[in-house]
């Protein structure tokens, strides 16, 4: 929660971005985390699940879609999410955000239509992320348009930095 907190102080929250703080249940004989269920406010419908995984230092983006809204969750390792809003009607137009995600901050992150993506590893081993997308992947006809992950268009720099 605190690290929400702070992230949200740096800039604005994305229009339409939400985060879930999950909770991990742990006991003798393992762990238990749910991560979206049908009757919260952040599930809008189900298209389909997916595991993708990145290795360290590796980033993955930028892309995005029309008309599906993704679910992310780190479940090993850890990445960097961020997220640009090119938006032109959206009032968080030109805002970035970045989000910490993974076994040391287990939360999930609702990305909507048309905001810019991608992930970068920032843990020292793979990351394995899971999604929540809401449409089925079409694959004659995918609903997803990618950009150079360092395009100067876009005012972000994936590279570390030292705070």
């Amino acid at each position: 929660m605190k690290l929400e907190q702070d992230q949200a102080k740096k800039s604005k929250v994305i229009e339409g971005v939400q985060v879930k703080q999950l909770k991990v249940i742990a006991d003798d004989r393992g762990r238990l985390m749910e991560v979206i269920r049908s009757d919260e406010k952040i599930f809008e419908k189900f298209g389909q699940s997916y595991m993708t995984s990145c290795y360290p230092g590796v980033v993955k983006g930028w892309h995005y879609h029309k008309k599906q809204v993704d679910h992310f969750v780190c479940v090993f390792g850890m990445i960097k999410l961020v997220l640009y809003d090119t938006r032109k009607d959206s009032p968080t137009n030109g805002e970035i955000n970045e989000f910490f995600l993974g076994v040391h901050n287990p939360i999930l992150v609702k990305v909507p239509a048309y905001v810019l993506h991608g992930f970068m590893c920032t843990s020292t081993e793979e990351a394995i992320i899971i999604n929540y997308p809401t449409e089925v992947y079409q694959y004659d006809n995918p609903d997803e348009f990618r950009m150079d992950p360092h395009s100067p268009e876009i005012p972000y720099d994936w590279k570390r930095r030292d705070r």
